[in-house]
């Protein structure tokens, strides 16, 4: 069967309660055939929730669920809507074999009036008939997704011609009070919560949720080498004089198990001296290539470093007050074994490398950092490049089929 592309769409209310991680989460592990391939924030603009909601209008189903969807559309997303925190949406686009249907019926559910807590629609919507069960008093969906293909390319292509004018980053749809100075930082989560489907990814998203810091920018990235190179260049410094004493150490341990005389402290710094520099890069090209899931020194043509990675990781980016330590101290500390109860690295990381997740230390950081894996403003949309492509291929798959009919006949 071939393979579709769809998306799920977090409604303001799900995001703006925190339950954004809960359903990434099942997102990810019931529909656990299918791959996470992108994914943006989008404030939709009128225009776009008009067309958006007349797609509904077209859909085969229910005449007062259709209502129901139409008019929750046309009160929740635009720009003016109820919800305090705005109309930002994170959506995610999911690929694999018959990824609609998958995704509909064994991830996100039925809106139905007695739901169990299976799917995402189960444990995050709400579907509240009067007594009569002629009226609908409460509906809220938790996620927004196409159920056929017709309305899913509807929606594809909606999303791409948007893509730059009502997403992207959302810095200005969050509303503080006066007074209060917003800060934006960076949030990765790294390539081991992508090695295997699980909702790990959900689960820390969850976890920093608890910082009440209100997400404002979504991205899944493949850092490139040179990317790579570029956001983690500060850690030579850091690895070169933080890791001297352990350079130290190694050649102590190594030399006294094979010579037979003593040797002094002073020619042990030499030693370091000499061997300092390598021990930094060497673990500098171990994160590298952790983060880009290829060896840096095996690529030496400069238009092959700037090539995706072989690696998926997942960057968000958080605005709220006081942004940056409120989200750093739930990160934990670098080792895991360190880190405090409770925060995402002493649940969820693995040792020094792998430990979870990386968060900006500074504002001025999180700049530098934003602009190196395309989460300052001006990038281009990476749903642009995979709705384009999906919708040509199939549309030439369409007319191919079209040209062995005619030809049949």
């Amino acid at each position: 069967m071939a393979q579709e592309l769809t998306y799920a769409l977090i409604t303001p209310y799900s995001l703006s309660k925190s339950r954004t991680g809960g359903i990434i989460s099942r997102l990810l592990t019931l529909a656990d055939n299918l791959d996470l391939v992108a994914a943006r924030m989008y404030a939709p603009s009128n225009a776009f929730v008009d067309r958006y909601a007349a797609t509904f209008e077209k859909m085969d189903m229910d005449p007062l669920l259709k209502r129901t969807f139409v008019d929750y559309v046309n009160e929740n997303l635009r720009p003016r809507a109820a919800n305090p925190a705005g109309n930002r949406c994170p959506v995610l686009f999911l690929r694999g074999e018959n990824a609609i249907r998958t995704l509909k019926e064994n991830a996100v559910g039925s809106a139905v009036v007695d739901p169990t807590g299976d799917t995402v629609r189960g444990a995050y919507g709400d579907f509240i008939l009067d007594a009569g069960g002629e009226a609908v008093k409460y509906f809220e969906p938790a996620v927004l997704v196409a159920t056929d293909p017709r309305t899913n390319a509807e929606h594809l292509r909606l999303f791409a011609e948007f893509a730059k004018s009502d997403g992207g980053v959302l810095e200005h749809v969050v509303k503080f009070p006066r007074g209060v100075k917003p800060e934006t930082t960076l949030v990765i989560l790294k390539p081991d919560n992508f090695m295997r489907r699980s909702a790990r990814p959900g689960n820390i998203v969850d976890m920093f949720s608890r910082t009440g810091i209100r997400i404002v920018g979504i991205r899944v990235i493949y850092m490139s080498v040179a990317q790579g190179e570029e956001f983690y260049a500060p850690l030579v410094d850091v690895f070169r004089t933080r890791l001297r004493s352990a350079v130290t150490e190694k050649i102590r341990k190594g030399l006294t198990s094979v010579l037979d005389f003593p040797i002094d402290d002073a020619t042990y710094e030499k030693m370091t001296d000499m061997l300092a520099e390598k021990n930094a890069l060497g673990e500098f090209h171990k994160i590298v290539e952790y983060m880009t899931g290829i060896d840096p020194s095996s690529v030496t043509n400069p238009a092959d470093k700037k090539k995706p990675g072989k690696v998926q990781c997942l960057a968000i980016l958080y605005r709220g007050e006081n942004a940056v330590a409120k989200i750093r101290e739930r990160l934990g500390a670098t080792d895991p074994g360190k880190a405090a109860a409770a925060t995402v690295r002493s649940s969820f990381g693995y040792d020094l490398m792998k430990n979870a997740a990386h968060a900006s230390d500074s504002v001025e950081s999180a700049e530098r950092e934003r602009r190196i894996v395309g989460l300052l403003g001006d990038e281009e949309p990476l749903v642009l490049h995979l709705i384009r492509e999906y919708l040509s291929e199939q549309e030439t798959a369409a007319f191919g089929g079209r040209e062995q009919g005619s030809s049949r006949e």
